[in-house]
C-alpha cells in the first residue's frame, strides 16, 4: 500500500508510525480486522487451475486482495467508532488455520489515533 489511504469514512490507513505533516494528538488504542477464507474457496481454486498463467493465479489473487481489503476495512470502522480518523503501524499477516490447514486467516493491526 503506497502511502496512506482512506476509506469512505475518512480514516487514513498507513504502515508508518506517523503521517507527515500530521501530528497525532490523541492515541486512542490497538485496532484489528480479521478475515478468514474457507476451505471451499481454495477447493474450487485448485479445481480451475487452469487459471494460472505464468505461475500466477488470478483468482487466488484475487480471493487474497478481497480478503485483505474486508480486514483493513474492519480496522477503520474500529478506529472509527473509537473517535479515531487515522490507524498508523498497520501490520497484515497472512495464516494458515485449521486442523487441516483447509482455512487461511487475514489480519491487519494498527494503532487508532487521532491527527
Amino acid at each position: 500500500m503506497p502511502g496512506p489511504w482512506k476509506d469512505a469514512r475518512g480514516v487514513t490507513v498507513t504502515t508508518t508510525p506517523t503521517i507527515e505533516g500530521r501530528p497525532i494528538q490523541d492515541y486512542l488504542g490497538i485496532v484489528t480486522g480479521e478475515v478468514i477464507v474457507g476451505a471451499n474457496l481454495f477447493r474450487d481454486l485448485f479445481a480451475n487451475i487452469r487459471d494460472i498463467v505464468g505461475g500466477r493465479s488470478g483468482s487466488y489473487e484475487r480471493i487474497l486482495r478481497d480478503a485483505r481489503e474486508q480486514a483493513i476495512e474492519e480496522l477503520q470502522a474500529e478506529a472509527a467508532t473509537r473517535g479515531g480518523n487515522a490507524v498508523v503501524g498497520v501490520d497484515l499477516d497472512y495464516e494458515v488455520i485449521g486442523d487441516t490447514g483447509s482455512m487461511l486467516m487475514v489480519s491487519a493491526s494498527g494503532t487508532a489515533v487521532k491527527i
